[in-house]
């Protein structure tokens, strides 16, 4: 018998069913049942696992160390105990906003995004002047499921309370591009780049929302790494569709940098989209600074935004994390 208060749930779930009658597992619950087992026994070999049980046991309450032990469990390959952890972290801090946005990180993270979405929204419902951490979360999973129109709202929350901080703007564009508003993407994108002229992120963004224009092509010029450059006009053709024009911006990366990790991940992405091996011909000569990706540009079809919710690597569109 577990006597641990940390494990009371779990120790509930292991205790022998001989006074009831047994009923069919389902799938779902027996993997559940079977990861809490599995947890138990995992815990007293875990030496980090351990440490941080016996501080939840000395102090139930504390909710930075159930968070940690959630994290633990989930790294270890538990995500339903994780899971179960951070429930629990929510009914002993039901006010708490961290709680609650870990509760919905670790269910996303267990590809159960829509469950997150509902168990934020049930929250902010209650708590409408949540933090905008909450708020910027709940608007990362509305877009993460498709629903463009509530992540705008949950974006414009968040960026109500924390107006200077750049990665609300550029998630806010993001979501403002993804429904087609690109006028309003842009102006979001060039707020956060405002703020934080560095940002990788935003600038790839505005990129990709200026279309063939020559803003677009100062954007990717002042790139100080010509590798990432030429691999950021790679992205943009990839969600462009144009695959065969991607592939050979993706050789001229990789003519700069042959070890290129994001130009190799994409080179592997655009592979799997065209059916074609992912393969690369001999270096080819680097032409003029920027001739070719001038050239890419004016060969891009188009100012549509991405059609799906898939994301390229490096230089796509993509909400900060």
């Amino acid at each position: 018998m577990v006597k641990r208060n940390g494990f009371l749930l779990l120790a509930l779930l292991c205790t022998s069913c001989a006074h009831r009658n047994v009923q069919p597992f389902s799938a779902v619950q027996a993997n559940h049942d079977r990861q809490v087992v599995n947890a138990l026994d995992e815990g007293d070999g875990d030496f980090e696992l351990k440490t941080l049980r016996a501080r939840l046991d000395a102090n139930p309450g504390d909710l930075s160390i159930r968070l940690q032990l959630a994290q633990r469990y989930l790294k270890l390959g538990f995500p339903e105990v994780a899971v179960e952890h951070c429930r629990l972290a929510c009914e002993r801090t039901p006010d708490s906003d961290d709680a609650h946005i870990a509760l919905a990180k670790m269910l996303r993270d267990a590809d159960r995004t829509e469950e997150a979405t509902k168990e934020l929204a049930a929250y902010t419902a209650k708590h409408p002047s949540a933090s905008y951490k909450v708020w910027a979360w709940m608007g990362l999973l509305q877009d993460a499921g498709g629903h463009f129109g509530q992540g705008e709202t949950a974006h414009r929350r968040a960026l109500a309370l924390e107006p200077g901080r750049d990665d609300l703007h550029n998630n806010l564009g993001y979501c403002l591009l993804r429904q087609g508003k690109k006028k309003e993407a842009i102006e979001e994108f060039r707020a956060a780049l405002k703020i934080d002229p560095d940002s990788v992120t935003a600038r790839n963004n505005l990129a990709a929302a200026l279309g063939k224009s020559k803003e677009a092509v100062q954007n990717l010029q002042s790139v100080t790494d010509a590798a990432s450059a030429h691999n950021n006009m790679a992205a943009v053709l990839i969600e462009a569709g144009d695959y065969a024009e991607a592939r050979q911006e993706i050789e001229i990366a990789l003519s700069y940098n042959r070890q290129h990790s994001a130009a190799l991940k994409n080179l592997a992405l655009v592979s799997q989209l065209d059916g074609k091996p992912a393969d690369i011909k001999a270096p080819v000569p680097v032409e003029g600074r920027w001739t070719r990706v001038r050239h890419a540009w004016d060969r891009l079809r188009g100012n549509e935004a991405p059609k799906d919710d898939k994301t390229t690597v490096t230089g796509s569109s993509v909400a900060s994390r």
